[in-house]
């Protein structure tokens, strides 16, 4: 038991430094890789926004197109509805007058020689006198 006493000492060239400043880990990207980022995000909503109003404006074109075209037929139909409503009117005014002499179905009753267009009301059969619901 006559072992030397040995005391403990520092490696030969010392110990590795020690860092004990603040390290924190980086969290997301910098603020000019954030700014670029929103920048590239707001400008691809403002390529889709006025990509949108095209389209819209394109779809009101047509739309306008689509109404120039349709037209003449849409007023021819009219006017073959407004024939048929007239012969019906002359045949009913036939028959209702037809018991008075001197009277002309169709012929108008004003006397001056100016055009005046016949005003046809369209009125629907449940409003008409006489019509029974069944």
């Amino acid at each position: 038991m006559s072992n030397p006493i040995t005391q403990d000492l520092p490696p030969k060239g010392g110990f590795a430094n020690i860092r004990y400043e603040r390290r924190l880990p980086q969290r997301g990207p910098g603020g000019v890789a954030m700014f670029l980022i929103c920048g590239g995000i707001m400008a691809y909503g403002w390529y889709q926004v006025h990509r949108g109003l095209d389209e819209r404006r394109e779809l009101e074109r047509e739309k306008i197109w689509a109404r120039i075209h349709l037209t003449p037929m849409l007023i021819a139909e009219a006017d073959r509805d407004e024939f048929r409503r007239k012969c019906a009117a002359v045949e009913r005014e036939r028959k209702i007058m037809e018991g008075v002499p001197g009277w002309e179905a169709g012929k108008s009753v004003y006397l001056g020689s100016r055009y005046a267009p016949d005003i046809i009301a369209n009125v629907p059969i449940h409003q008409q006198p006489g019509f029974k619901d069944k």
